[in-house]
C-alpha cells in the first residue's frame, strides 16, 4: 500500500515503516559520534517505555554511544495486512535490525508494563539475557493505568488544581490561536493522575527487579520528568499532571534507599526540555510555548531534540565521572538551557503579541508539525512515499 498521514485531533492514525526506520537511523548515527567513555559505559540496560520520544532515544544512546545489550518494554499495535501499526512498533522493528546489525544483542517485550504477566516475562526475558541490568531507564507514558492490586483502571487527566485555568493555546489542526478555559480537577481525578503518571508503578518495578537480583552493583535506575516554564505552571506543573510528577520525584529518594541497600545503586529523576510528543501534542498551551521555544532555542543556538539530550545525559551527566550534577530537589536538570532566563524573558517577550494572523512569523510552529509528522514516519527528506510498502513486512 501507499502510505499517507491521516490526522485525526491530535493523533496521526497512520505509520510510515520507511519514515520510522530513517528517524532511527538518524538518532543512532548521532549516538556513534557521542560515544560513552570505555571505563563507565552501562552494558546491559532496562528501558520501560522503549518505542518513542525519550524512552526510544536511551535505547538509542545505550546501544550506539555505549555498545550496550537492551531489553525494551512498550506496548504498540502491530500491523495487518490493511492497516499500518502505531509508529512505536515500526521504530521498534528498526531498532533491533540495527542493533542486530552491529552484533548487540536486543530484545523487545511488547506488553502493558503496568501488568503483573507483563512483568513476570520481562524478568523472564532478562534471566535469559543474563540477567543483571546497570542501567535501568523507566519512560513510561500511558493515559490509564490498570491496578494490578485491585483491578481498578485509573484514567490520567489534565486539568489545574483548585481554581479554573485560561490562556492562550494553539489549535494545530486549524493553525489557530485561541483561549482556553479548563475546570479544575476534583479530588477523584488528581488521585486517578497520580496512579498513572505518579512513581507507585517504578516503585513495583524496582522491588521486583530487586527481588529477582536483576540489579548490578551499583546500577542507576532513571525517571524522566518535565517542570516547564511559568507560562503553563497552572496547568502543568501545579495541575494533576505535576503534582503525579512530583510523586514520581519523591519517589526517587525511596527507590534510591532500597537500591544502595540491595546492590549499591541510586535513583535518579532526570527533567528533561520540552519536545514535540504524541502526548504533549494533547495539552492545551505546550503547542504553542513549544512553537515559540523552537524559535528562540534555535536562534540561539541551544536547540536539542530526544537524541541530543539523551546523549547530553549519558556523556555529560551519568557516565562523565565524579558525581552525578543535581539541583536542590536531587533532580538533573537536562532542561537547563530551556529554563535559561535569556531564553525565558524571550518567550515571555513573544507570549502576549502571538495570534492566529503572526503565528508564522513570532514562532516556528512549521518546525512543530514537521516534528509532529516526523513522529509518524512523515517527512523524512531520504523516503520516496509514493512508493508502495507491505506494512506487515517493511523492512
Amino acid at each position: 500500500m501507499i502510505i499517507k498521514p491521516r490526522i485525526k485531533g491530535f493523533v496521526c492514525i497512520t505509520a510510515h515503516p520507511s519514515g520510522c526506520m530513517q528517524n532511527v537511523m538518524d538518532q543512532a548515527e548521532f549516538a556513534r559520534k557521542n560515544t560513552v567513555s570505555e571505563d563507565r559505559k552501562p552494558k546491559r540496560v532496562l528501558i520501560l517505555g522503549s518505542s518513542t520520544g525519550y524512552g526510544l532515544s536511551s535505547r538509542i544512546a545505550a546501544t550506539f554511544s555505549a555498545g550496550a545489550e537492551t531489553l525494551g518494554v512498550y506496548f504498540e499495535r502491530p500491523p495487518t495486512s490493511e492497516k499500518t501499526a502505531s509508529p512505536g512498533f515500526y521504530n521498534s522493528q528498526a531498532f533491533v535490525k540495527l542493533a542486530q546489525g552491529q552484533g548487540i544483542r536486543s530484545i523487545d517485550v511488547n506488553g502493558d508494563a503496568f501488568s503483573n504477566e507483563c512483568k513476570a516475562e520481562v524478568v523472564a526475558r532478562a534471566k535469559e539475557m543474563g540477567g543483571e541490568f546497570d542501567l535501568v531507564v523507566y519512560s513510561l507514558a500511558s493515559p490509564r493505568r490498570t491496578d494490578p492490586v485491585d483491578g481498578f483502571s485509573h484514567r490520567a487527566c489534565l486539568k489545574p488544581i483548585g481554581s479554573v485555568y485560561k490562556n492562550k493555546t494553539l489549535n494545530t489542526d486549524r493553525c489557530e490561536v485561541r483561549e482556553v478555559v479548563i475546570e479544575p480537577a476534583n479530588e477523584a481525578e488528581i488521585l486517578s493522575t497520580e496512579k498513572v503518571m505518579g512513581g507507585e508503578d517504578w516503585l513495583l518495578w524496582t522491588d521486583l527487579l530487586i527481588k529477582e537480583n536483576l540489579l548490578a552493583p551499583n546500577c542507576l535506575n532513571l525517571a524522566y520528568s518535565y517542570i516547564g516554564p511559568e507560562v503553563t505552571r497552572p496547568i502543568y506543573r501545579n495541575g494533576t499532571i505535576g503534582q503525579a510528577k512530583e510523586h514520581l520525584e519523591s519517589s526517587a529518594e525511596r527507590i534510591s534507599h532500597m537500591m544502595s541497600e540491595s546492590c549499591g545503586g541510586r535513583a535518579y529523576v532526570s527533567v528533561n526540555k520540552a519536545v514535540v510528543t504524541q502526548a504533549s501534542s494533547a495539552i492545551p498551551v505546550v503547542p504553542l510555548y513549544v512553537s515559540i521555544l523552537f524559535k528562540v532555542m534555535r536562534e540561539m543556538g541551544t536547540h536539542e531534540g530526544c537524541i541530543e539530550q539523551i546523549s547530553r545525559l549519558f556523556t555529560e551527566r551519568l557516565y562523565a565521572g565524579g558525581d552525578v550534577p543535581l539541583d536542590v530537589h536531587n533532580r538533573i536538570r537536562l532542561d537547563d538551557w530551556e529554563m535559561d532566563p535569556e531564553v525565558q524573558a524571550k518567550i515571555m517577550e513573544v507570549w502576549p503579541k502571538v495570534n492566529t494572523e503572526n503565528l508564522t512569523e513570532l514562532t516556528n510552529f512549521s518546525e512543530y508539525q514537521s516534528e509532529f509528522l516526523s513522529l509518524f514516519g512523515f517527512g523524512h527528506p531520504g523516503v520516496d512515499y509514493s512508493l508502495e510498502v507491505d506494512p506487515l513486512n517493511p523492512f
